[in-house]
């Protein structure tokens, strides 16, 4: 069961990478309908990707691991889980702006996005890019037991 567990683990780790890495190439190109809905399908994998990671994280923590006490006694895990909360948080922000794209695209037109905001959500992508590679330096941290 944990090898199991553990292979969801990965699988949705490496979706969300994936799909942040897809949004960060998709919104630095010209903006069409179909780049537009490719960003939202993205993001919305995204978003499923990062809720079963962080679902299957807390049952192999509590249920098939080392145990809560361990994970909780460790500064690179709970630095790991509040850099991912963190980026949850940040993530919000491109959501947002792809949400808001579902009325202009249902009626077939391309939405408009400032450079303003193009450059925002391009620097939210960035840094939840840097948060990821702090997630994994943790987590090498952690499985190593170092950093207590």
């Amino acid at each position: 069961m944990s090898t199991l567990f553990a292979f969801l683990h990965h699988l949705s780790a490496f979706t969300l990478v994936s799909a942040v890495a897809i949004e960060l190439t998709l919104i630095r190109q010209e903006l069409t309908l179909a780049s537009a809905r490719r960003l939202q399908a993205t993001d919305m994998v995204l978003g499923i990707a990062a809720g079963t990671l962080f679902m299957i994280g807390l049952l192999r923590v509590f249920y098939l691991e080392k145990g809560a006490s361990y994970y909780f006694s460790s500064h690179a895990f709970t630095a790991k889980l509040s850099i991912f909360i963190a980026v949850g948080l940040l993530s919000i922000i491109p959501t947002v702006e792809f949400l808001s794209w579902r009325k202009v695209l249902s009626t077939g037109r391309v939405p408009a996005i400032s450079a303003k905001k193009r450059r925002l959500i391009t620097a939210v992508i960035h840094g939840e890019l840097l948060g990821i590679v702090i997630i994994l330096l943790c987590a090498a941290i952690v499985a190593r037991g170092g950093w207590v």
